[in-house]
């Protein structure tokens, strides 16, 4: 699977059923070629001014990767 195809998925908290955002990036394991997880740009409401803080999520607390989203324990 290539990046631009994680990057179309919704990323989605099964702690509360909310969409965090979408995959951005993602960080891999240069010794084994491994993903060790992914850099989420989160929603923004209209009138939210505050910088772009990105959220990380370790690819262990990914649970499901679905045709059009993907399910993670993200815990704030």
């Amino acid at each position: 699977m290539n990046l631009s195809e994680f990057q179309n998925k919704d990323v989605i908290n099964i702690k509360d059923g909310k969409k965090i955002g979408n995959i951005i990036d993602c960080k891999v394991d240069l010794e084994n070629g491994t993903i060790i997880g992914f850099i989420i740009e989160p929603i923004r409401g209209v009138f939210s001014f505050r910088g772009s803080n990105k959220i990380e999520i370790e690819y262990k607390n990914i649970s499901k990767i679905g045709e059009d989203v993907i399910l993670v324990n993200y815990y704030e």
